[in-house]
């Protein structure tokens, strides 16, 4: 195999992942609406690829046209193969909602009324909508000299609309803008009265292509098309001329919503003059333009789903369990210094998590906190128990990081409250995102400072911690402890990074200790000792990694990867990469969790981490990876985390050399096996 083609084009991967999460929404063994919230997911998905992939070689053609990336693709040549496939995956997309589940949806008394099929009744309750609620609100923009064409802001929804005739002052431009504001809702529901006692529901780009001609009176609408821009979101913030960091990430989130255009959206019914305006204000060229066979912009259906009361359409409702440690309301706090506790959400509740905090913040006996904040959501009770120590006197420090992707915003707002409280708030190393989840409280035993902390594989959000498969340990062990009071100290203070005794960290310990288990895992392979490695990440791309696992390959190690997204690795190359096997499952939960196991000659050295196998995580981050050594905490971890993972024939898929994936099945006669049911039933209920 050539040097070139040893790595996989990490663009063209993940929209094989949004293939497979695709699956979910065409798979008839799923609840309607959850196919339809999947095929939602989809579609943000490539919204997030086209803001920050595309946007990303974008910029890498125009500044460096003839940079070889590791995939063996030039910019320009990434570009080209990411758009076939996008635009296969969109058509899939649209033909899925129009011809499947739209009418199945139909049949279930769910109903996308088209502008054709309104009834007498529906058609009068929409025009009383119409001038009720978007009349007064809308602004049109009629484009001559003194009306520029306005800024849309990234994907918003917009109308260009053709005029013929002159207005009050004798203007004639032809051509107006009309945008509708995020106030607005993208899907509006019918009362059941008018729709025979079924969920209606009518687009409110169908609304104003009925009556945008009210915007203009006097004038007559030639037409009226719905188009949407997707700009470049990434945030470059220039440390020379950084004064304040929050000032600064707050000046780039308002010039996000303005970037350069990437992608243009509009309906297939929109003419080629009108789109050919559209792509020359935006400077896109005719590659850039996607049309699509229906509305624009599938992600406004996400709310559908929760305004419909159909249990029987939708996953059975689930509870998270609770350790036996912490049943009956006992203090999270005790049962961690009676032994280390370890959570498995969402399986087991994130509840635990919060009330760690939260009694930190109301214990006397407690003198300080420390907690980094990456996400957590804008309604968060563990950032108020932080509110609530500081004005109990606590000292607080918190690490907010301010340049996660998309959740800028409620970092900028958390950072504000907490620095208005009186808490410490830092914003880590400049250059090095704090991806680390990690929390410590400090309190006072009997005259002795006695530490007790929590680390994770996902962030602290109550919202996606329902939704997110991740583990928690929260621990009084003091090597842990005493090496996180280590890590708050380097990120908030200056000085050489600290010996740890036995955490790992990016970007200064982690990607070494990984490969020197792997070198190790090779040479018991080639002593005939038994080796094996599995791990489980979201995405694995790190070159240096690809390479030690390839040689851990050809050295007879065998080796398991459980990996949900973007796998660059080559597996079951013959002479490369023999005794690889890639498998990613995609379910109901998305799997987040990030769990590494070596078997080193049956001592399985067995980790939790905040890192996947990335460039990023392991040089230009700061992440945690904990091992788990007490015995039957780390089975735990070895079953639910990898065994299962390696067992489940129904969620999941297997990677082939090229790059594609086929679902796993169950051997002939053999039984189905779902990891994630397998846990629900578990520790759920």
């Amino acid at each position: 195999m050539s040097e070139t083609n040893r790595l996989l084009c990490r663009e063209l991967s993940l929209l094989a992942f949004n293939s497979r999460v695709l699956a979910q929404a065409q798979d008839t063994r799923v609840p309607l609406l959850e196919r339809l919230r999947f095929l939602c997911i989809v579609s943000s998905n490539l919204d997030e690829f086209f803001e920050v992939r595309m946007a990303y070689l974008k910029r890498e053609h125009k500044q460096r046209p003839n940079l070889v990336l590791d995939s063996g693709k030039t910019p320009a040549e990434t570009i080209a193969a990411a758009r076939e496939e996008a635009r296969a995956l969109i058509r899939e997309q649209y033909a899925l909602f129009n011809e499947e589940l739209q009418p199945a949806l139909s049949e279930e008394g769910i109903h996308f009324y088209r502008r054709r099929n309104w009834t007498l009744e529906q058609r009068a309750w929409i025009q009383n909508y119409f001038d009720r609620e978007l009349l007064q609100i809308l602004t049109p923009i009629g484009l001559d000299p003194s009306h520029p064409f306005p800024r849309p802001l990234n994907k918003s929804l917009n109308f260009a609309v053709e005029l013929v005739g002159n207005d009050a002052f004798g203007r004639a431009s032809g051509m107006a803008i009309v945008q509708a504001p995020r106030i607005l809702p993208r899907v509006i529901k019918l009362p059941p009265e008018i729709c025979n006692g079924d969920h209606g529901f009518v687009f409110l780009s169908s609304i104003l292509h009925e009556y945008v001609g009210k915007l203009f009176p006097g004038m007559e609408v030639k037409g009226c098309h719905q188009f949407r821009l997707t700009r470049d979101s990434d945030l470059t913030v220039d440390e020379e001329d950084l004064k304040n960091l929050r000032t600064a990430i707050q000046s780039e989130l308002h010039d996000r919503e303005y970037g350069d255009g990437v992608r243009l959206e509009v309906a297939e019914t929109c003419p080629a003059h009108i789109y050919e305006f559209l792509l020359g204000h935006f400077k896109l060229d005719i590659n850039e333009l996607y049309q699509v066979k229906g509305p624009v912009n599938l992600v406004r259906l996400m709310a559908v789903p929760d305004m419909v009361e159909r249990p029987d359409l939708k996953f059975p409702p689930r509870t998270a369990g609770l350790p036996k440690s912490l049943s009956k309301g006992k203090s999270v706090i005790d049962a961690a210094a009676a032994a280390p506790v370890l959570l498995h959400h969402p399986y087991q509740s994130f509840e635990p998590v919060v009330r760690f905090i939260q009694e930190a913040a109301a214990d006397p006996d407690v003198v300080a906190i420390k907690m980094t904040i990456y996400r957590t959501g804008s309604n968060s009770e563990l950032v108020k128990a932080l509110l609530r120590a500081t004005q109990a006197g606590k000292i607080v420090t918190v690490v907010v990081e301010l340049m996660a992707r998309f959740d800028e915003a409620n970092n900028v707002n958390w950072a504000q409250q907490l620095e208005n409280a009186g808490a410490h708030v830092v914003y880590g190393v400049f250059g090095y995102k704090v991806h680390a989840k990690m929390a410590l409280v400090i309190r006072r035993e009997n005259g002795v400072l006695k530490r007790y902390a929590h680390l994770g594989t996902g962030n602290y959000h109550q919202g996606t911690s329902r939704i997110y498969t991740d583990f928690g340990l929260i621990t009084a062990d003091g090597d842990i402890t005493a090496d996180v009071n280590t890590l708050f100290l380097e990120i908030t203070g200056l000085g050489q990074p600290g010996r740890l005794n036995t955490l790992y960290q990016s970007p200064f310990t982690l990607h070494t200790m990984l490969i020197e288990n792997i070198e190790r895992e090779m040479r018991h392979a080639q002593e005939g000792r038994p080796a094996w490695v599995i791990a489980k990440m979201n995405s694995l791309i790190e070159p240096g990694i690809i390479e030690a696992l390839y040689a851990a390959s050809a050295a007879g190690v065998q080796i398991d990867l459980i990996v949900r997204g973007m796998c660059a690795l080559r597996p079951e190359v013959p002479g490369l990469s023999d005794n690889i096997r890639v498998r990613s499952i995609i379910g109901r939960q998305l799997e987040h969790s990030r769990v590494y196991y070596f078997y080193n000659d049956g001592e399985e050295n067995t980790y939790i981490s905040s890192a996947d196998w990335m460039g990023r995580n392991f040089f230009r981050r700061i992440e945690t990876c904990t091992p788990i050594e007490d015995a039957a905490l780390k089975a735990r971890v070895i079953r639910e985390g990898l065994t299962l993972a390696l067992q489940d024939n129904r969620q999941a898929w297997l990677m082939r050399p090229d790059g594609s994936y086929v679902r796993a099945e169950p051997a002939a006669g053999g039984e189905e096996m779902n990891l994630q049911e397998q846990l629900w039933a578990q520790y759920g209920a």
